[in-house]
């Protein structure tokens, strides 16, 4: 029997993973199995140009449709993984079927944190995780609803946007005293919250909150409860708190996991024939020095290249840095590197007020990780900047006429 590789879960990383393999010269069986009943997509546009309407729907899917059989995958849509077997190398799903495999990548993606309070089931309470999510939230953004965003990280700011994009009534509710104060720090993280009022958000930060309420109906949600005693109406509420890695699989075949599958840098896991990509793969970085995960487009974008690699016995270790993106309204930003015990300051170089601007983050002189807004271009410059580990000159790195490949070799 020829070999064969089965990928567990069918979104951007499994559809990228089996892509990588055909490509790389793989000739052998490959099974891709997901849960969904759609074919895989990408989740970007779900919160951004799907949802805000610049984006057809089409547009978010990963390959045509007749792409896996002209490629010869066998791809599984409505099939859900129930067990991994180490010893037998095969996978269990809820048919009762069972899948053999000579490596088997896991691709299971993230799933969204839940609201624990009451009333968090009842009609009207979103999540915005699949197509069918963003379809129907889609179809619910019509002019003057009140949208309720819980949450003030990625997905809900761009919820928020698209909401007032098309003319609903908003309301973000925040637990820090900024959003996305936790990955940008004060400096940057202002930005946004000045964006979004200026676009007429009404933004809520410093907020707990206590219960959904019902409206008259008793089944529908009316009412956002917080800890002050405030009742903000509601027509709609969409919960954004985070995500959790799907690692129940993992940890019930016995594999190493600690805040998502533990990979070494080539994504390999605890098991040798078993490997890892996206949201859930706590990848070892050669370059950082640490393991990493990162819930973003590009890991699982990227990450596959990688897992293929390995696969085929190829020494291709996975170095990228992190990197993602969002749009809001007028602003569009890309973000690359990673800060994680810290930094001693942020440098801008640019106009923060036009939201204009490259906006470095250092210690030690060295510069770890770089945003840049409404200026494009210069991603790869503030990666090969963040690669030399230069100690820069925070003058010359605030200087829009200091080209920034000067820096990477002048320090």
């Amino acid at each position: 029997m020829n070999a064969r590789v089965v990928v567990v879960g069918a979104g951007l990383g499994g559809a990228k993973t089996v892509e990588a393999l055909r490509d790389g010269g793989y000739d052998g069986r490959l099974v891709l199995l997901g849960t969904e009943t759609e074919r895989p997509y990408e989740r970007p546009p779900l919160s951004k140009g799907y949802l805000g309407g610049s984006e057809e729907r089409d547009a978010a899917f990963v390959h045509p449709a007749d792409w896996y059989a002209r490629h010869d995958v066998d791809l599984r849509p409505g099939t859900t993984v129930t067990g991994i077997d180490l010893r037998a190398r095969d996978v269990l799903d809820a048919s009762g079927t069972r899948t053999g495999f000579d490596h088997l990548v896991l691709a299971t993606g993230s799933e969204p944190r839940r609201l624990d309070v009451p009333g968090a089931d009842l009609d009207g309470v979103r999540y915005l995780r699949t197509l069918d999510d963003s379809d129907r939230l889609r179809a619910s953004l019509t002019p003057g609803r009140h949208v309720v965003v819980i949450g003030g990280g990625w997905i809900g700011l761009e919820v928020a946007a698209a909401a007032r994009t098309a003319g609903c009534e908003v309301t973000v509710l925040v637990r820090d005293p900024l959003p996305l104060l936790r990955v940008l720090g004060p400096e940057l993280a202002t930005m946004f919250s000045d964006l979004h009022r200026g676009h007429g958000v009404d933004l809520r930060t410093r907020t707990d909150v206590t219960e959904l309420v019902p409206a008259g109906d008793g089944t529908h949600v009316g009412a956002v409860a917080l800890a002050d005693g405030t009742l903000v109406e509601a027509d709609l509420v969409v919960v954004g708190i985070g995500a959790a890695p799907r690692t129940a699989l993992a940890e019930a075949a016995g594999l190493h996991v600690e805040d998502g599958v533990v990979v070494d840098r080539h994504l390999r896991s605890s098991h040798p024939h078993v490997l890892a990509v996206g949201d859930i793969a706590r990848a070892e970085h050669p370059l950082l020095g640490t393991h990493v995960r990162v819930e973003h487009w590009a890991n699982a974008l990227n990450q596959p290249a990688t897992a293929a690699a390995t696969v085929l016995g190829r020494d291709e270790p996975y170095d990228r840095l992190p990197y993602f993106f969002t749009d809001q309204y007028d602003l569009g930003m890309e973000y690359v590197g990673h800060v994680d015990h810290g930094y001693d300051e942020v440098v801008v170089r640019g106009d923060l007020e036009a939201r204009e601007l490259v906006a470095f983050w250092l210690r030690g002189g060295r510069v770890l990780a770089g945003m840049n807004v409404n200026v494009w271009d210069v991603v790869d410059d503030v990666q090969a900047l963040i690669r030399s580990r230069a100690v820069v000159s925070r003058d010359r790195l605030a200087d829009p006429d200091v080209p920034l490949a000067s820096l990477v070799t002048a320090g």
